[in-house]
């Protein structure tokens, strides 16, 4: 990523003869500072920025740099085991886990020391790490099935994963990690021998406290005057690993220790095995390490990473559908807005007798006045849905926005997921005030039974969540995942449930008791008014209604779809915001049509009907899901691993049903509740 060089505004002094245009100058700076915001976002999500207190590790030369393992993963199971639940070597002070925090150990993430240990811009070769004792059989096995299941091995240093590079028809593809093994011909071989390539960059700048923050984070900096500074240093901007397989001479190491250097040449080539495994058999691990001095610097060195293949296409599609939404959005928006206005004036032109007059003819949504605010069936799961919704949009908007300021950068594993968990939890205070406010809006002001639908708002999503991630759970548990949750996290989540998220969410339905109802522009009649037979059923046209929704989303579903199920880093967060407010816009407009219609039939059952309407997009991204289980992760093996999918899947799509749905409906209500209040009808 290419460094970033942020100017500082320089303000003069405003003379007499400008105080005048002052105001114009103040509108000319916020707009100027909105566009400035805005270009942020776009372009940043591609290079994000690292904030004041993300410094870089100055290493003297021969300082001791040391690997740590994730994860084995595969994009075939999507269920991650330890690395050393396969006989890999062991480091000598014993296995210790790292520091994880919560979204990592949520996403599966098992950091843990390992045996590799380097020392910086030192070159070192035939370097003998360990020989493990033969393979017994539960062991073969074992390792035979990970093969089988393409597992890949993940490395880290310095925070940066090892990433491999393989050419394919001229063009050079990343893949992060390596391959446990490989099978050719009914034969199983591994990889026991890495070659490292470590990317390092000169240390240039002694007093970084300058140049890469203030406050409190200038401390954690090194700067002048500390001892050793004036020495010269490197940062790592690349870790790259390239796995060979070679058939070591088991008698040959017998009596060598760890780190010692291996009694013959080693040639490293990646097209070639020599190490088949079988059981009984011992494995003997070795590896070696070279420096390579790179102009890429610090801020630039995650570009790897993020400029996965296929990145152009990406930015492409995603711009060739922002612009084709956002011009059907216009032509529904403008055809809707005139269609509306010209009814309204028509009737406001009339004289009084003209209106009595029309009023014994009246057709279409003015019939229904007496019944478009008449209580919906099951009020109070409406309100839930709504208020859970709101909490769920307000959730992901956040987050985005954070993600795409630089505030998430995926240097910092975890920092997302404990995002959105953190966002969520404050923003039961909105879930609350929206459910009860919306229930004592259809009780005409009523307060009975606030409480009940505030408690229920707060146990209604984070319920179906749990029933469906615990039931998950127990299937990774069955398999020895480390995907499965640990029963100490499980505590601690529902702790952060019941501890935080429902009293903000009754601090909240509180507030909503206690604020003033909306009250209906029109009366309701005690009878409701029989809806005519319709032509075709009205639940078709909503359930349809889903499909411009979903265009908003198709392009940028695959790349989402990708990272979490494939492994791909996903980065542009500013066009995922883009595209998540051409959504919300989308949802209401697609809402407002739909209502109108409904209502210019006579229908005036519209409350549901405006959720579902815009919540409908959830059905198309759970058959997209589907789609994308069959064709492009079709070597998912297993019935666990396709359950997992499914299950995580139906959870996604419940989250967007209630999001998109409250959109639908809140815009909906607004819009219907300023149409009667438009006209006055008797």
């Amino acid at each position: 990523m290419p460094s970033n060089t942020f100017s500082t505004p320089i303000f003069f002094p405003l003379s007499s003869d400008l105080m005048q245009n002052r105001p114009k100058m103040e509108s000319f700076h916020r707009f100027r500072l909105w566009v400035f915001v805005f270009l942020c976002l776009m372009f940043q999500s591609g290079n994000g920025f690292y904030l004041p207190g993300s410094y870089p590790h100055k290493y003297g030369i021969g300082d001791e740099l040391s690997v740590k393992v994730n994860s084995l993963t595969s994009i075939e199971t999507e269920m991650p085991f330890s690395y050393y639940s396969l006989p890999f070597c062991k480091p000598e002070g014993g296995v210790k886990d790292s520091a994880e925090n919560l979204g990592e150990l949520l996403m599966g993430d098992r950091i843990e020391n390992s045996p590799y240990k380097f020392k910086m811009y030192t070159n070192e070769s035939e370097i003998f790490l360990c020989q493990v004792e033969k393979l017994s059989d539960d062991e073969f096995k074992i390792l035979k099935k990970r093969i089988d299941e393409m597992y890949q091995v993940n490395l880290i240093l310095d925070n940066l994963p090892a990433i491999r590079f393989t050419k394919k028809e001229e063009y050079f593809l990343r893949w992060t990690g390596y391959p446990v093994g490989i099978k050719i011909q009914d034969v199983y071989y591994m990889f026991n021998h890495l070659r490292f390539n470590v990317l390092v960059h000169k240390y240039e700048e002694t007093n970084v406290a300058r140049v890469m923050g203030t406050g409190d984070a200038t401390e954690m900096i090194p700067t002048i005057g500390k001892e050793g500074s004036d020495k010269p240093g490197y940062m790592v901007v690349g870790f790259e690993v390239i796995p060979c397989s070679i058939m070591h001479n088991a008698d040959s190491v017998k009596g060598l220790k760890m780190y010692n250097k291996y009694p013959s040449p080693i040639r490293c080539d990646p097209s070639t095995v020599a190490m088949p495994i079988k059981e009984g058999q011992p494995l003997t691990f070795t590896y070696e390490i070279t420096f390579e001095e790179s102009d890429i610097k610090w801020p630039s060195r995650w570009d790897a990473y993020l400029k996965m293949e296929g990145a152009k296409v990406h930015w492409f599609s995603i711009l060739n559908s922002l612009m084709v939404i956002t011009f059907l959005a216009g032509i529904v928006l403008v055809i809707f807005l005139r269609t509306v206005r010209r009814d309204l004036t028509r009737y406001e032109e009339l004289d009084k007798e003209a209106q009595a007059q029309m009023n014994e003819e009246l057709s279409g949504w003015k019939l229904v006045v007496g019944d478009v605010f008449r209580a919906p069936s099951n009020p109070a799961l409406l309100c839930i849905m709504v208020g859970d919704g709101v909490q769920i949009l307000g959730m992901a908007v956040v987050t985005i926005l954070f993600a795409a300021l630089g505030f998430m950068s995926p240097a910092s594993r975890g920092t997302l997921i404990i995002g959105m968990l953190f966002f969520y939890m404050i923003l039961g205070v909105a879930a609350g005030y929206v459910a009860v406010r919306l229930w004592r809006t259809i009780g005409c002001g009523d307060q009975k039974g606030w409480i009940s639908v505030a408690w229920k708002a707060a146990c209604f999503f984070p319920g179906i969540a749990f029933l469906i991630l615990t039931t998950l759970n127990f299937l990774l548990w069955g398999s020895h995942s480390t995907g499965a949750i640990p029963f100490s996290l499980f505590v601690i989540l529902i702790l952060l449930w019941f501890c935080i998220s429902v009293p903000l969410t009754l601090i909240g339905g509180l507030f909503g008791a206690r604020a003033p109802h909306v009250e209906y522009p029109v009366r309701t009649n005690q009878i409701p008014r029989e809806i005519p037979q319709q032509r075709y059923p009205s639940w078709l046209l909503v359930l349809g209604a889903g499909t411009l929704p979903f265009g908003t989303l198709f392009i940028e579903l695959f790349f989402i779809m990708s990272s979490i199920w494939m492994g791909r880093v996903y980065y542009v967060f500013g066009f995922l915001l883009v595209v998540m407010i051409l959504l919300v816009v989308v949802c209401a407009e697609v809402s407002l049509v739909l209502t109108y219609m409904h209502l210019c039939v006579e229908d005036w059952r519209w409350w549901w009907k405006s959720f579902f309407a815009s919540g409908s997009v959830a059905i198309y991204i759970f058959l997209y899901s589907i789609n994308y289980l069959v064709f492009d992760l079709k070597n998912l093996s297993g019935p666990v691993s396709a359950t997992l999918y499914l299950g995580y899947s139906l959870f996604m799509v419940l989250a967007i049903m209630l999001a998109t749905g409250t959109v639908g409906f809140l815009s909906s209500f607004w819009f219907v509740y300023y149409l009667f209040s438009s006209v006055k009808l008797d």
